[in-house]
Order: structure tokens, then C-alpha cells, then sequence
């Protein structure tokens, strides 16, 4: 086998391309939750707390002042917390909404598993083995 069919069959089996779909879909909706906690929650969570920007919140490490956390990063090290506390926050949405899709898949073949389970009745015995069965009953009697 050579080593482009090889390949070719690897990369075509289905797991493989379930697996690269999932990739791409996750890479779109990490930017989807990006935006939404950048754009939507953090700003509401920076209101509630005084009305500060949470993505500036960080110690200049270097000993240079700096008002916003670009101009910070240009100076020197820099402990950005509030970058940290916005990825964090992200991370629990995120885990939050896969949480919650894990859990109906889970429901929705639940709901499948008695259907599909229904107890069927064994086929019928052949009947080149029944004619043995009588062949081995009569050989003991």
C-alpha cells in the first residue's frame, strides 16, 4: 500500500473527519464566547464593580506608570489579573454551555435507548439442528 492511499484512507475515516469538523466548529464558537463575555458580561461586570475596564486591571511590575495595560506591556513586565479574570470567565461559560449540551444528548438517548431496545425473540432453531438434537436424544434413551 502506498503511502498516499494509506494517508488517504486515514485521513477519510470517519472519526477523523467528525474529529476535524468538531475542531472547526469549536475554534468558531470559542470566538462566539470570546465576544460574548468580552462585549456583553465583562462590561457589566466592570459596571457593577465601579465602572472600570477588567482587562485593565494590572501591577506594572517594571516600576514604570502606565495608565492602560498596552502602554503597561510596552514598559515591562506586567501581572495582568484582569486579562486573567476575563479568560477565566470565558473558560466557565464555555464549560457552563458544553455542560448543558453534554446533558440533552445525554436525555435525548435515554429517550431513545428503550425503543431501540425491545427485546426481540430468538430466531428459530435450524433445522439441521434439531434433526441432531433428536439423533443425540435417541442415542442415550
Amino acid at each position: 500500500m502506498s503511502f498516499v492511499s494509506e494517508f488517504k484512507e486515514f485521513a477519510m475515516k470517519g472519526n477523523v473527519v467528525d474529529l476535524a469538523v468538531g475542531v472547526i466548529i469549536g475554534g468558531a464558537f470559542g470566538k462566539i464566547v470570546d465576544s460574548v463575555v468580552g462585549d456583553l458580561i465583562m462590561p457589566i461586570v466592570g459596571w457593577l464593580f465601579g465602572g472600570l475596564d477588567f482587562s485593565n486591571y494590572f501591577i506594572q511590575l517594571s516600576g514604570a506608570a502606565a495608565t492602560n495595560l498596552a502602554d503597561a506591556k510596552k514598559a515591562g513586565a506586567v501581572f495582568a489579573y484582569g486579562s486573567f479574570i476575563t479568560v477565566a470567565l470565558n473558560f466557565m461559560i464555555l464549560a457552563f454551555i458544553i455542560f448543558i449540551m453534554i446533558k440533552q444528548i445525554n436525555r435525548l438517548k435515554k429517550a431513545e435507548a428503550p425503543a431501540a431496545a425491545a427485546p426481540a425473540e430468538p430466531p428459530p432453531t435450524p433445522e439441521d439442528i434439531q434433526l441432531l438434537r433428536e439423533i443425540r436424544d435417541s442415542l442415550k434413551r
